[in-house]
């Protein structure tokens, strides 16, 4: 890949990552549960999750699916019921003493994080869509593809890792500002309201968006 198109990707993949969307809200609330450290195994099973989705575009599934109604439903609703309980889990969240919590070591915390990140990421069909809208902007097709994709996925794993630590660290921040009970009940109540509000973003999204 030529440097100048590298670049120009590089702009792309840090504005998609900024977006706020389902991937930043998962990142914010794990982190305000968590922590940085072990937030970064939900941000690491949504980079696995953001992947698959390259790799069914790489192959042509994700053409396939973008294309077929059907297909297209059953992701995009086993999102939005993804979605919608992590917003339920988000506002039946005990009220305890966040700052205590964090960093705390709980028996299959991690594997139950990288699980809930990657779920996020793979269950968003808008990640197929932007892939397939925006990816053949930066291919060369007469050029050997493998190597590009291995780029753009490197790129795009390295862009997402910084920003969605930037947003778990933010959640931090707000746990040490805001840890009194009451300030706690409407910290869960506001992430659950976004992980909500995700949903229904997501279950507007139509096949046609992908033409």
């Amino acid at each position: 890949m030529a440097l100048d198109i590298w670049l120009a990707f590089v702009v792309a993949a840090i504005l998609i990552a900024i977006s706020p969307g389902a991937g930043a809200i998962q990142a914010m609330a794990t982190g305000m549960s968590h922590g940085v450290r072990r937030g970064y195994w939900s941000i690491a099973g949504m980079e696995v999750g953001l992947m698959l989705q390259l790799a069914l575009v790489a192959v042509g599934l994700g053409a396939a699916v973008a294309s077929s109604i059907v297909a297209f439903n059953v992701v995009k609703w086993i999102g939005v019921l993804y979605l919608v309980y992590l917003a339920v889990r988000q506002w039946r969240s005990v009220t305890t003493d966040l700052r205590a919590k964090i960093g705390t070591t709980v028996d299959g915390a991690r594997l139950g994080l990288l699980t809930r990140g990657f779920l996020v990421n793979a269950t968003n069909p808008k990640s197929l869509v932007f892939f397939l809208a925006v990816l053949p902007q930066f291919v060369v097709p007469t050029a050997p593809l493998l190597p590009q994709y291995l780029v753009i996925g490197a790129t795009m794993v390295a862009v997402d890792l910084v920003v969605m630590g930037l947003y778990t660290g933010l959640a931090v921040r707000l746990v040490e500002w805001l840890h009194t009970p009451r300030q706690q009940t409407i910290l869960n109540r506001v992430f659950s309201g976004l992980f909500a509000t995700a949903a229904v973003v997501l279950s507007l999204m139509r096949r046609s968006a992908t033409a």
